[in-house]
């Protein structure tokens, strides 16, 4: 039994109990030793204010009436593994997100580092245990990723300029955010475009000005949102409607077949010990990019027209060689 379910444990046996509790009932219960017990009892006051006291003629504890109220453990209490995930999910939330709720969950860390102290676990030790591989990551502006953040969740439309790559100049909308998307190492907001009249995806890194408007935002419905965004290859929106046929050589066929490119995708091995995968999608962008950086050990089979595209990359880039 860990540490920190051996205090929920003796919480729940001190709540419980009509008369104080002694030692050895406690040892018992918590499967520990009376050093354990001890540190247990010390860390609960130090750390979680807890109003232990002990009885001298029973030899025994309980919780002391400070107020009106039973004692309750402070905030929301997780077990020891849902605790280390929760730390550890914040971290993740720090290194990818430029400051993502980080006032409001501060406080939350702080009481978080006092619970995890122990001997096996110091103050800082999943910061250091924790490493976030950062891959070609566009860092947004945290003004603007504030302002985007604010919207989707205040649900209030947001008026943006917007430097698309594909456009000469910047253009001015105004959107309804639906969700905030983390994917591939950089931030965009699925959102309704009031000037397109569509469902759209904005990298926030492409924002060069934001203003929150007080006026409420369209909600676009989960079903519509999954069919739109769900259904397409990568970040780019839209149903599918056509499939490519990738052949894997047998070399990285055992790795290819435990990814996932799609989430109906099919795949099978040949005889030979290639891999066969079927993919849909609609814009082949992100598609061309995915099949080119396993060079000679793939052939696409069809569409004939990702075919060609795929051959006339490979040939300018043999060309860069010659």
């Amino acid at each position: 039994m860990d540490k920190f379910d051996r205090v929920y444990g003796l919480h729940a046996l001190l709540c419980a109990a009509d008369a104080p509790v002694t030692k050895s009932q406690i040892e018992t219960v918590l499967e520990c030793s009376q050093e354990s017990v001890e540190h247990i009892i010390k860390d609960m006051r130090l750390h979680l204010d807890a109003p232990i006291k002990y009885d001298t003629q029973t030899k025994g504890y309980f919780y002391a009436k400070t107020t009106d109220k039973d004692y309750e453990l402070p905030g929301l209490w997780f077990n020891a593994s849902e605790l280390y995930g929760l730390f550890a999910s914040y971290q993740l939330l720090s290194e990818v997100g430029p400051g993502l709720l980080e006032s409001h969950i501060a406080p939350i860390k702080e009481k978080l580092e006092s619970l995890i102290q122990s001997n096996s676990m110091k103050k800082g030790d999943i910061e250091k245990r924790i490493r976030i591989l950062k891959m070609a990551a566009r860092k947004p502006s945290p003004k603007h990723f504030s302002v985007v953040a604010s919207s989707l969740l205040m649900r209030k439309q947001l008026n943006i300029k917007y430097a698309g790559r594909d456009r000469n100049k910047p253009t001015e909308r105004t959107l309804s955010p639906q969700r905030l998307v983390h994917y591939r190492d950089n931030w965009y907001i699925d959102a309704w475009c009031h000037m397109r009249e569509q469902l759209r995806t904005f990298a926030i890194d492409r924002i060069e000005y934001s203003r929150l408007i007080n006026i409420k935002a369209f909600d676009i419905d989960d079903a519509t949102l999954k069919e739109h965004y769900s259904t397409a290859y990568g970040i780019f929106s839209g149903k599918p409607n056509k499939t490519a046929i990738l052949k894997f050589d047998k070399s990285v066929a055992k790795w290819v077949a435990e990814e996932q490119w799609h989430p109906d995708q099919n795949g099978q091995f040949e005889f030979d010990g290639s891999y066969l995968l079927e993919i849909p999608y609609r814009d082949q962008r992100e598609l061309i990019q995915d099949i080119l950086r396993f060079g000679p050990d793939v052939e696409v089979l069809k569409p004939e027209q990702l075919r060609d595209e795929i051959k006339d990359k490979l040939m300018q880039a043999s060309l860069q060689y010659n």
